[in-house]
């Protein structure tokens, strides 16, 4: 069985845009394997984004506490600037310097 020249020309068209497409398909951009590497890369941001998430949420209960009490504040004030309360008494404990040199 003899194609024409006419079928074996389109034929040929036909195979090299299939293995056109095929090429694209696992090569090119928008291949298998870019879209897997995408998705690793989409888990990966999405796992960060959860954790600026958390920290974003703690970071808005402590600015709600400060806005709203004065514990909080207190607190700070305690322990950074070294408050002390009318009635408290304060005791320091200095611990004697070793000469190890």
């Amino acid at each position: 069985m003899k194609l024409s020249p006419v079928r074996q020309v389109i034929l040929a068209v036909l195979a090299l845009l299939l293995l056109g497409l095929q090429g694209r398909l696992w090569f090119g951009e928008g291949s298998l394997r870019h879209v897997a590497t995408l998705e690793k890369q989409v888990a990966s941001l999405s796992e960060q984004n959860a954790e600026l998430a958390e920290r974003n949420r703690l970071m808005a209960a402590d600015v709600r506490d400060l806005k709203e009490g004065t514990e909080a504040v207190e607190e700070i004030a305690r322990k950074d600037l070294g408050m002390i309360r009318d009635g408290e008494t304060f005791f320091l404990i200095v611990e004697p310097a070793s000469d190890s040199q």
